[in-house]
């Protein structure tokens, strides 16, 4: 369990993140939303102990990420946006760096890579850079850690292996883990991501549970203009729009108009979230 109290980090005088409270909890895959500059990119580095916080706290099953302790790294995966194209085979790579996750299985990292079609003895540096990020995605998903930071993991994807990499995150990360998911590609991620965490800058917007947003605004697809939305947006087909749901209708929540809903009714959903604020 990873818990972030008072959370604040600054670059200088640009204060990033401020005030940023929260939990993460076992077995759920979360998505990190949020507009460029905000801090997400950040925020996984401070989860993972790449940077120091500040002010306030984080504590992953109750340790300092930045104290780097040996278990703690070795229980926990960040895979960057930009990944190095190194002078080395995929299988050699593994095998040299699986070492360091007492969980790695290379059978299963050159498995995941064949899923991916990219073959293990390809030399990385000569790879494309969608085949690269899928080498270690595979990696990620081989080391089978406890907390996995991803941070743009479907950037550099053909339609394809965003398909295969939806499926496999599904199929070969453990039950119990933690999967934090910083992403602009909301509809490559949109079935698999739950709860919703949406950064603004310095604050914590929504961080709620696809079924309490559902139970708390309603996705509307027909063509009559509702009253009260909060968002409304055209499609060829009619509109999509979000509005609140008093009597807790269910309907399927359309990632991208809830993060259009939240940042243009931030006091709003802010207050239907977080009454006691």
């Amino acid at each position: 369990m990873i818990q972030i109290d008072k959370l604040a980090f600054s670059y200088g005088s640009n204060e990033v993140l401020k005030n940023i409270s929260m939990e993460i909890l076992p077995g759920n895959i979360y998505g990190l939303l949020g507009e460029n500059g905000v801090g997400k990119t950040t925020l996984l580095t401070l989860l993972c102990g790449l940077k120091k916080v500040q002010s306030g706290s984080i504590r992953v099953d109750g340790r300092d990420p930045y104290d780097r302790e040996p278990s703690l790294l070795a229980d926990q995966f960040y895979l960057a946006d930009e990944v190095a194209p190194v002078h080395a085979k995929a299988i050699c790579f593994a095998r040299e760096h699986g070492v360091f996750w007492p969980n790695f299985d290379l059978s299963l990292f050159s498995g995941i890579l064949r899923e991916f079609e990219v073959e293990p003895d390809q030399y990385m540096d000569a790879m494309s850079a969608g085949q690269l990020k899928k080498t270690y995605l595979s990696f990620a998903l081989a080391c089978r850690v406890r907390y996995y930071y991803l941070d743009e993991p479907t950037n550099g994807l053909d339609i394809p292996s965003k398909s295969q990499f939806r499926k496999a995150l599904m199929k070969y990360v453990p039950e119990e883990s933690s999967i934090v998911i910083s992403t602009h590609q909301v509809r490559d991620l949109e079935n698999i991501i739950d709860p919703i965490i949406i950064l603004d800058r310095r604050d914590v917007l929504l961080n709620a549970s696809t079924a309490d947003i559902s139970e708390k605004l309603f996705f509307d697809y027909s063509t009559e203009l509702h009253p009260d939305a909060l968002y409304v947006e055209q499609t060829p087909g009619g509109t999509v729009q979000v509005y609140p749901n008093p009597t807790g209708e269910e309907s399927k929540v359309n990632v991208e108009a809830l993060f259009n809903a939240v940042h243009a009714h931030k006091d709003v959903v802010k207050a239907m979230f977080n009454p006691n604020l």
